[in-house]
């Protein structure tokens, strides 16, 4: 297990317990986002929750994670475009001259809480 998603598991388990928690509800399922070129693995990232979750209120919550494609802004029209690394020309006007923008953050995107 990696520490990166350790840590990432460990603060979006206090989030969510939290959350849960001022709602009177039982969490059920998670959505977060981040950035293609975050250096997340999905795999271990549900490993680690799984395993610091159990005994909690979040033992079983399904947790889906999200990768926002990477962006570009042209350097010749000014388009912001999402691209892949294969095709990295601009949608508007063809263009291979442009800049990486910043890479999207880690967000805990949403929370499924069950009432009971």
């Amino acid at each position: 297990m990696l520490m990166h998603e350790t840590m990432v598991a460990e603060s979006l388990l206090a989030a969510i317990s939290a959350e849960a928690a001022k709602q009177n509800a039982k969490p059920v399922g998670a959505k977060i986002s981040c950035g293609m070129l975050n250096a997340l693995n999905d795999e271990i990232l549900c490993f680690a929750f799984e395993a610091i979750a159990k005994g909690t209120a979040c033992e079983g919550l399904k947790l889906e994670v999200e990768h926002k494609p990477m962006q570009g802004r042209c350097k010749k029209c000014g388009e912001i475009f999402d691209f892949e690394v294969t095709c990295p020309n601009c949608r508007k006007c063809g263009s291979e001259n442009f800049e990486l923008l910043p890479d999207a953050p880690l967000l805990l995107e949403e929370i499924e809480l069950k009432t009971e």
